[in-house]
């Protein structure tokens, strides 16, 4: 008799495990990341600037897709937010900024560019050590924060595929390759009065 109420527990229990262990196994691993070594805001006579540095290596498919001409576009993602007790907290800003880095088969080069702006390097290092570095973006004015608050600033950088061509964002969904991302750094950021 007590052999038959434990049986079903069991049984229970074993399927639980299985189910949980799929999962797990279902669960899709990321390729590589990208780690954010350091982010920090400076003031300039209109309001701030981001300077930060990323960690990250192409794997080979990544490589492959740049020097057969395919541009490669990574947006770097800022968020400044404030918590209420009261509400939903308030993020006056949010700003995104995307640099392409592509390479040009007719002279042999990599290039990055942003905006307006396109540098030329001799190897695809030189040019992933600008990609990696992100230095006076202005992120945000005076005007959008107020003085002696607590911000907490965050900062990512990812591989952006919907900027691709079609066939390429529809390969990035089932390829781990392409997920190439890094977690949310956040730090706090206060406004002295002086600084405004």
């Amino acid at each position: 008799m007590i052999i038959k109420r434990f049986f079903p527990l069991r049984l229970a229990a074993l399927i639980w495990f299985v189910l949980v262990a799929g999962f797990i196994a279902a669960t899709p691993a990321r390729a590589d990341s990208i780690s954010v070594q350091r982010a920090s805001l400076q003031a300039d006579g209109n309001g701030w600037n981001l300077d930060a540095r990323f960690d990250f290596d192409l794997n080979s498919s990544l490589e492959d897709v740049v020097n057969k001409g395919t541009p490669l576009y990574f947006t770097t993602d800022f968020e400044l937010s404030r918590a209420r007790w009261y509400w939903f907290d308030e993020k006056p800003v949010s700003v995104s900024q995307s640099i392409r880095l592509s390479f040009q088969p007719l002279t042999r080069e990599y290039r990055v560019s942003t905006g307006g702006l396109q540098l030329g390097f001799p190897t695809l290092a030189e040019a992933l050590a600008v990609v990696k570095h992100v230095t006076s973006w202005h992120v945000f004015d005076r005007s959008d924060v107020s003085a002696d608050e607590t911000y907490i600033a965050s900062v990512r950088m990812q591989l952006d595929v919907a900027l691709m061509p079609k066939p390429f964002q529809i390969n990035a969904v089932n390829n781990r390759d392409w997920d190439l991302a890094s977690d949310w750094k956040r730090f706090n950021f206060t406004v002295t009065e002086r600084a405004r």
